[in-house]
């Protein structure tokens, strides 16, 4: 037994410590982010005893940093922080923190305290990240022929996101006589899963005439929730060039083999008749 315990119970008061801890900040843990948070706690000495109390941190999947134990005079209170780390690109969600507060000495003593634990939520904030690739960077068509471009969208962030999906120029591109139409507007990618392939049916433009013709697609993915939360919309474009050949017309290069022939005998026989003069 405690060799101080009958002097404290005639006090009335043994050797006890209150801990008390707020809530950290979401962590963030996009790449550049520093990826760490801070849980400030206080400890309180009721009694009239100098105690040592002794901690114990429990962060399951996040890193921690803090004080092992702690000296609290009678009567006061003091302050320390636990430092929290998650890793990189961490997925969203909660983590449950344990602070465990235990008095060990009192007055330099040794003694057997009851351990306090005080418990704090962690977040893991979302955030968006997104890739677009296309299989073809050109393509080769003729007027009036359809066609299917087909995209591989990725979902880098660090939850589950909505992707949605437009043609950026769409209107250049009709206005050029090409009609467009994707069969998904938007999808939804669960975070670091392969890529979801989305597709834009294209038909080139009929009214093309002999000349040859370069289009750019310009496919575009914007991930919702950087719309909703981040303030700032996160998009990514990938161009996708288009050429397009003119109409073959019959007969053309034999009309132009004619005229060329033509102008030549033309000049010909104008030389013969400068010499017949």
């Amino acid at each position: 037994m405690w060799a101080g315990a009958a002097a404290v119970h005639a006090q009335g008061v043994t050797p006890d410590v209150s801990l008390t801890c707020e809530n950290p900040q979401p962590i963030e843990t996009y790449p550049g982010s520093t990826r760490t948070s801070i849980v400030n706690c206080d400890l309180e000495n009721p009694s009239a005893h100098q105690i040592k109390v002794d901690i114990v941190i429990q962060s399951g999947a996040l890193v921690s940093a803090g004080p092992a134990s702690l000296t609290v005079g009678s009567g006061l209170q003091t302050s320390f922080q636990v430092i929290l780390r998650g890793d990189l690109q961490m997925a969203e969600g909660q983590h449950q923190i344990s602070i465990t507060a235990t008095v060990s000495q009192a007055n330099g003593v040794a003694y057997p305290g009851t351990p306090t634990t005080y418990k704090v939520l962690a977040v893991v904030k979302q955030f968006s990240r997104l890739r677009v690739a296309s299989e073809l960077a050109f393509i080769q068509l003729r007027p009036k022929v359809d066609y299917m471009v087909s995209y591989d969208v990725y979902n880098d962030g660090n939850a589950l996101d909505r992707m949605n999906i437009e043609i950026a120029n769409y209107d250049e591109l009709s206005d050029e006589g090409f009609t467009l139409s994707l069969p998904l507007v938007n999808v939804e990618i669960e975070s670091k899963s392969p890529p979801e392939k989305v597709r834009v049916q294209i038909r080139t433009p009929k009214n093309q005439g002999w000349t040859d013709k370069y289009y750019n697609l310009q496919f575009k993915a914007t991930s919702d929730y950087s719309v909703r939360t981040e303030g700032i919309p996160n998009s990514q474009i990938q161009s996708v060039t288009l050429y397009i050949r003119g109409v073959y017309l019959p007969g053309f290069e034999l009309i132009g083999t004619t005229m060329i022939t033509a102008l030549a005998a033309a000049a010909i026989a104008g030389r013969f008749r400068v010499y017949d003069n």
